[in-house]
């Protein structure tokens, strides 16, 4: 929960920023390993995961701007420059940009997701650690033995613990890594793990939405922006997996 790790005269190292890059790292990493495995262009890979996180990160910032859009027009440049993204923006647009990326280099764009859901699990699951130690993202007051204090240089309030809904994000995103490497290496359906990461992924993220405690996230009527763009999230993944299913049957009835 201690953010400033290191000072080097001007210049201090983060642990958001240290747990970001070790995500980032790893998803390189990961995404080299598995497209050799599953017949892939590997020496292209670096170029492809940097493209989508490149486009996942301008599209979390843009979705941020829109749910604090009185203050970007008050002040732009005070919303561009601070530290404020929003997680389901960069998934999209991570996606998005991966099927641009695809489209444009004639690829399979289902077989480079399916390769690619992983790593972004795998890296959500450090960079979620990495909002542990900056405290955003924190979770509702308590009394409760798993109640965090945060430091008051953090960005969580203080005064009172907190949910650690941080680790709890960490730990879900982790499981969902290992679901969807079991179901890529040794499931039935491997086509499907695309799918199943959308629809874990929005499910896990509508339930912890009720133990938030942060309230500048935006809100659709009783749902927060993030449960409301999980209903949809969720639905592509049960589209996503049916048509997964029929493709599969059609083929099996040739």
């Amino acid at each position: 929960m201690y953010n400033d790790w290191l000072k080097i005269g001007p210049v201090t190292v983060h642990g958001y920023g240290v747990m970001i890059a070790i995500g980032i790292l790893a998803a390189f990493w990961l995404s080299e390993k598995l497209a050799r495995r599953h017949g892939l262009d590997a020496e292209k890979m670096d170029s492809f995961v940097f493209f989508v996180i490149i486009f996942g990160y301008a599209c979390s910032k843009i979705l941020y701007c829109i749910t604090v859009f009185d203050q970007f027009l008050s002040d732009p440049f005070s919303v561009l420059g601070s530290g404020g993204w929003v997680v389901y923006g960069g998934i999209l647009g991570g996606i998005l940009g991966a099927y641009l990326y695809c489209r444009t280099h004639g690829w399979d764009f289902i077989r480079h997701l399916n390769v690619l859901i992983p790593c972004v699990a795998l890296a959500q699951g450090f960079g979620r650690i990495g909002c542990f130690f900056a405290g955003c993202c924190y979770g509702i007051q308590t009394d409760s033995a798993i109640g965090v204090s945060f430091p008051v240089d953090s960005l969580c309030p203080v005064g009172h613990p907190v949910i650690p809904t941080q680790l709890i994000m960490s730990a879900g995103d982790f499981i969902i890594f290992f679901i969807l490497m079991h179901n890529l290496e040794k499931g039935k359906h491997p086509d499907n793990t695309g799918a199943m990461y959308l629809i874990l992924y929005s499910l896990g993220r509508f339930l912890i939405e009720f133990i938030r405690g942060d309230i500048n996230r935006g809100f659709v009527g009783i749902l927060s922006t993030s449960q409301f763009i999980a209903l949809f999230v969720f639905l592509a993944g049960v589209l996503l997996l049916m048509k997964g299913k029929n493709n599969l049957k059609d083929s099996t009835q040739v």
